[in-house]
């Protein structure tokens, strides 16, 4: 039996997706920007693609702008509305528990004379707002926080944020990573967040990898990062992934579907595995336990689990050998691996630090799979310890 619990990663893309992309490469293989009908027909799934996602977030189709995935997006919204804002100032502000893929633009803003604001998070991982408000400036352009935390789950007050980001001004730019927050959390509608550039990656809710999209409200000012044919009205040149959009689409369809009830099954079952791991003793939860109301607490996908005297490492190739698949990390910072910063950030213990694995789970799990989890864990976990150094004997 094979139980993968490594979604937070990546996810298996649905069958509807498969066929979906088999189609518009072998039929409708058209170019999207050809005149002929075979280009319309091509263009036509991307329409559709851009009407399901904007029905999603509650915003202006015109206002979705397609890219090759998650690092590409928070590249375009950092870099592009810096660019295009700095006029106004060149502030920026963001946190210190951010993906690479935000963290890294920052510090090479800063090369180029920005200045960035690294916000503190508390031990659940979250970010005060009343510290947003404190370190907003009159020449602050842009704020980025994410939605859901890639490695312990915690999902930011996003509300209260960019309440306060409006605030103190208007024209600062709020932008969200919401790669793993888009389609596990409830009501994220950038419109009535006051969000501006919200980032979003397929792979993350089965569908396929190389795409993703940008949401850019209306009238913000955001520096196309790539030129060229002059493709989506000039914000991201080159000929569209149609497969790849056609296959997001169809894959925010089914997600979507009933999507409150998966989530309220998902955190049932996050319940059950926090309860069911915290018995076997020398657990710890990072971040967020108990499920909260609006945006707070834990998204229902990820539970981050610190386990006394066990190398992180050695448990994933245990549970591996077993069929259970999870992760020790971030799967963006596999090739470059190091204690993690957001571990570090909410203070969690120094003998916790490497040996703390990430189970995420997605709307196919089962009990099933949770039960034989935990009876592998309950095996594997003490007789590593009896071969640790200063482990339980």
């Amino acid at each position: 039996m094979e139980i993968y619990f490594d979604n937070a990663a990546t996810t298996r893309v649905y069958d509807g997706v498969c066929q979906v992309m088999v189609e518009a490469m072998q039929s409708n293989f058209g170019n999207p920007s050809s005149l002929h009908m075979k280009g319309v027909d091509a263009e036509r799934y991307i329409k559709n693609t851009r009407e399901i996602i904007a029905r999603t977030l509650k915003v202006d189709e015109k206002e979705i702008l397609f890219t090759s995935g998650g690092t590409e997006s928070n590249n375009m919204a950092l870099i592009g509305g810096a660019m295009a804002n700095q006029r106004a100032g060149k502030h920026l502000i963001t946190t210190r528990i951010e993906h690479a893929s935000v963290y890294n633009p920052m510090i090479w803003l800063e090369s180029q004379g920005f200045e960035v604001t690294y916000l503190p998070v508390d031990r659940q991982g979250c970010v005060d707002p009343e510290a947003v408000s404190a370190a907003i400036r009159p020449d602050t352009i842009l704020v980025s926080v994410m939605c859901v935390n890639n490695e312990i789950g915690t999902i930011q007050p996003l509300d209260e944020i960019g309440k306060r980001i409006k605030e103190a001004n208007p024209n600062i730019l709020f932008h969200v990573d919401a790669i793993q927050g888009y389609g596990k959390v409830k009501n994220l509608w950038p419109r009535k967040l006051n969000i501006d550039l919200l980032s979003v990656s397929g792979h993350k809710l089965h569908g396929p990898k190389g795409v993703g999209f940008l949401y850019v409200r209306d009238r913000a000012k955001v520096r196309p990062l790539i030129l060229g044919g002059g493709q989506q009205k000039d914000m991201r040149s080159g000929t569209e992934n149609v497969p790849g959009i056609a296959g997001l689409g169809e894959a925010v369809r089914e997600v979507f579907d009933r999507l409150p009830e998966k989530i309220d099954r998902l955190y049932e079952l996050r319940s059950d595995f926090i309860r069911q791991v915290t018995g076997i003793g020398g657990v710890q939860i990072n971040g967020w336990q108990e499920r909260q109301e609006g945006f707070r607490g834990p998204a229902p996908h990820i539970v981050s689990v610190s386990f006394a005297d066990v190398r992180a490492e050695v448990l994933l190739h245990a549970l591996e050998e077993k069929g259970i698949y999870v992760s020790s990390g971030s799967a963006c910072s596999s090739n470059h691996p190091a204690i993690s910063g957001t571990l570090k950030a909410i203070g969690v213990d120094k003998k916790y630090l490497d040996a703390t694995v990430r189970f995420s789970f997605c709307y196919d799990t089962t009990k099933e799979e949770i039960h034989e989890s935990i009876n592998a864990l309950e095996q594997i976990v003490p007789m590593l310890r009896r071969y640790t150094p200063g482990g339980r004997r």
